[in-house]
Parts: C-alpha cells; sequence; structure tokens
C-alpha cells in the first residue's frame, strides 16, 4: 500500500510544479521552493516503509526541489537556479529558528499543539544542520554540473541527461551528508544503512519519473507571460 501511494503522492507533486509554473511562471517556482524545503523537513521525522526498507517520507519532496532548479536553470540560467537554492538555504534556516523560538513560549493549560510541535520541531536543529550543509553543498553542485553537461549535450533531445545525470552525483553528495548527521546516533546503525540506501535510490526514482515534467515546465508558456 505504501508503494502505490508513494507513486501517487510523487505524481501529485510533480503535477502541482507543473501548475504552479503554469499559472505564475517563474516566480511559482521559487515560491515551491520556499515551500518544498519547509515540508521536506517536516515529512522527513516521518518513517515510513518502502520495499521492505526503513525510508523518510521526505524524499520526494526533497527530490522536488532539484526538479525546480534544473527547470529553472534550464529555460532561465544558473544565475536564477542559484537565486533559488539560496531562497530554499534561506527559508530553511528562518523556519528552524522561528519555531525554536516558538516552542519556548510556555503553553496555556488547555493547549493541545505544544507537545505535538515539540515532537516534530524539537529534533528539528539536527535535521536541519544536515539538512542545510546537504542542501546548500548539493545544490550548488547540481546547479553547476547541470550547466557542465549542458555544454556537451544542449539539445532538446538529451534534457533527460542533464535532469538524471546532474541529480544522480548530487543527490548521492546529499544522501552521503545529510544521512549521518541527521541520523547517526538517533536510530541504531544497521536502520541508517537502510535510510542511506533507501533515501538514494528512491531519490533516483523520483529523477527519474519526474524528467517527463522538466520537459513540459520547458515547453510551457507561463500564464502571466
Amino acid at each position: 500500500m505504501n508503494e502505490l501511494l508513494w507513486f501517487l503522492f510523487a505524481i501529485v507533486n510533480f503535477v502541482l510544479i507543473v501548475a504552479v509554473y503554469r499559472l505564475f511562471g517563474k516566480t511559482g517556482l521559487l515560491a515551491w521552493i520556499a515551500m518544498g524545503t519547509v515540508l521536506a523537513n517536516i515529512q522527513v521525522t516521518k518513517t515510513v516503509e518502502l520495499f521492505g526498507l526503513t525510508a523518510t517520507l521526505g524524499n520526494i519532496m526533497y527530490g522536488t526541489l532539484f526538479l525546480v532548479t534544473d527547470s529553472l536553470n534550464e529555460k532561465y540560467g544558473i544565475k536564477e537556479a542559484k537565486r533559488a537554492v539560496y531562497i530554499g538555504f534561506f527559508t530553511l534556516i528562518a523556519m528552524v529558528g522561528i519555531m525554536q523560538m516558538a516552542l519556548l513560549f510556555e503553553p496555556h493549560v488547555d493547549d493541545f499543539a505544544h507537545d505535538s510541535l515539540a515532537t516534530i520541531f524539537g529534533i528539528m536543529p539536527r535535521i536541519a544542520l544536515g539538512s542545510v550543509t546537504a542542501y546548500i553543498i548539493s545544490q550548488i553542485f547540481d546547479v553547476h554540473l547541470f550547466q557542465r553537461i549542458k555544454k556537451v549535450y544542449s539539445s532538446d533531445q538529451t534534457l533527460y541527461l542533464r535532469n538524471i545525470g546532474s541529480t544522480l552525483l548530487s543527490q548521492l553528495l546529499d544522501t552521503l551528508i545529510f544521512v549521518p548527521i541527521a541520523f547517526l546516533g538517533v536510530f541504531p546503525f544497521e536502520v541508517v544503512i537502510d535510510i542511506f540506501l533507501t533515501t538514494y535510490i528512491i531519490k533516483l526514482i523520483v529523477a527519474v519519473l519526474d524528467t517527463p515534467f522538466v520537459y513540459l515546465i520547458k515547453k510551457i508558456k507561463p500564464a502571466n507571460q
């Protein structure tokens, strides 16, 4: 059941990205980056079983960030792709800081949300440290690698090489940085290995699945242009 829902969840995310680009153009993609960095870091706190292995839920949402930066890189160039990366970086840091301050408030006697928020955002600093470090390094790497591949394979027919090729290496780098920082000592070592393997494999599957949507975004003319 999880596997089918995961596939549907991925498609819904991709369709929403295409829709936000159609409606709002480049601004919509930048807004998705800001939203996606927050949601990915909330979803990653939920552990699920996929294909018999332990995985975190945030992999799809995090993978969409690479879809968006690759789309921006393809249509608007490396400057706009980097701008998106920096927006995501700032949003993530701001979210962590604001929510840590929010948890300092003494809850009212009738409050029902504090414990749930503390469960999610109480471990966020460690996850955020891993995420921020992995995000900025892997995304900048991805942006530059995408452009390097584009210099060699620049046609529309080889867009899939730029998308999948840059993501394949940048997601490996991202996973190598994020998983140990976020989860070593939190979960047993064998679970951390499971998370590492499933995280990388799922990110690669997301990269393959999102490729048609990168082509679609390239062809679409936003409504506000």
